[in-house]
């Protein structure tokens, strides 16, 4: 399950991991919107922009970045649209989850998440 522990809401009850090189290089590629009712959690090795960037080719639909620090704190909270070639969080961040867009509204910058 994924949590703001901030404000005490439950975001997502399913939560996979992307946490071999074939996950996370897939990602949300070719996945139907209808079956994501998850949150996909990245972790990288460590806190970082450049390492944190993501594109959405070969995804469908809208979803939401959040991305976070190694404190689990919220650093960055993206809608991004189908087909964006290229986005870098504005901070370093050790952990992206990708989640269904309208549940970004469950999460703001500064929040602490836990999974």
């Amino acid at each position: 399950m994924l949590r703001n522990k901030t404000r005490k809401l439950a975001i997502a009850k399913k939560v996979r991991f992307a946490d071999s090189f074939f996950l996370k290089f897939k990602g949300l590629m070719f996945e139907k919107k209808e079956r994501f009712d998850y949150a996909l959690v990245f972790p990288f090795g460590e806190e970082t922009r450049l390492g944190a960037s993501i594109h959405m080719l070969f995804v469908f639909f809208p979803m939401a970045a959040v991305y976070l620090d190694s404190g689990k704190k919220v650093v960055d909270i993206a809608i991004l649209k189908p087909f964006i070639l290229n986005y870098t969080p504005k901070k370093p961040a050790k952990y992206l989850i990708e989640l269904p867009e309208e549940k970004a509204k469950l999460v703001s910058v500064g929040d602490r998440l836990e999974f």
